[in-house]
């Protein structure tokens, strides 16, 4: 009977390997971590090979597929996926949403955690603060964007354009801070625990806490339609969700 088994996953393996495609994935830079986990995995089980490319914003991957890159696979945010389907660049009937992220608020490594637990603390906070830092939102980073419009809400956005520093280059999301230059910095939460010299202050107080809903779909352009299914399958899975839990997803 073992001797069975092993020919069926030699038989399996064999024909996973011959069928073995290239699949390229653009996503955004907040499932780098989670993806440095599944990507392995699925290579392994498929026998396809992935080229993965998570260096920016989705607000910039977005665009990439916009103007005609060639990938197979996209994971960006929700409205994101629906403009893009919209207009032709994706594979209608192929999104899958994998999981949202929230926003984070993190300080240099060992500094005082500021009260962010209500959106009153979490106001007077930002109006004490000497500086606060996020990344670019000309990039289309989606916590800059929307922390832009929470200000406004809150009517602080004029005290908080004077104390800001916007991090423009992606070396400088965390470094900033984590040297003490910046006082207070924003990201995805799964992007922030995974660093070193910062420490999650905590995500932002629910009844202000915006979600980034993270949505794979297959380009138009890509070459690889059916791999790219197989990928976005693996990725939208029971399976695969844990490992997304544990690096900041919901």
């Amino acid at each position: 009977m073992a001797d069975v088994k092993l020919v069926c996953i030699a038989l399996v393996c064999g024909a996973n390997v011959a069928a073995a495609d290239d699949v390229k994935v653009l996503a955004g830079s907040a499932v780098d971590t989670s993806f440095a986990v599944l990507i392995p995995r699925y290579e392994r089980a498929s026998g396809d090979k992935v080229l993965f490319d998570g260096d920016g914003a989705i607000g910039q991957m977005a665009k990439r597929v916009e103007a005609g890159e060639a990938a197979d696979v996209l994971v960006v945010s929700r409205p994101q996926i629906e403009a893009l389907e919209q207009k032709g660049h994706l594979v209608p009937g192929t999104a899958r949403v994998i999981g949202r992220m929230g926003v984070g608020v993190f300080v240099r490594k060992g500094a005082p955690k500021p009260d962010i637990s209500t959106p009153q603390a979490f106001k007077s906070t930002m109006l004490a603060a000497k500086s606060i830092g996020y990344n670019d939102p000309a990039l289309g980073a989606p916590v800059s964007l929307y922390l832009l419009g929470l200000f406004e809400r809150m009517g602080i956005a004029g005290e908080m354009k004077q104390k800001t520093v916007v991090f423009r280059q992606r070396s400088e999301r965390f470094a900033p801070v984590a040297r003490g230059e910046v006082e207070i910095g924003f990201n995805q939460l799964g992007e922030i625990i995974v660093q070193p010299g910062i420490d999650l202050v905590g995500p932002l107080p629910a009844p202000i806490q915006n979600y980034t809903v993270f949505t794979a779909a297959v380009v138009a352009a890509g070459r690889q339609p059916q791999a790219a299914k197989r990928f976005i399958d693996f990725i939208a899975s029971r399976d695969a969700a844990a490992v997304l839990r544990a690096k900041g997803f919901e």
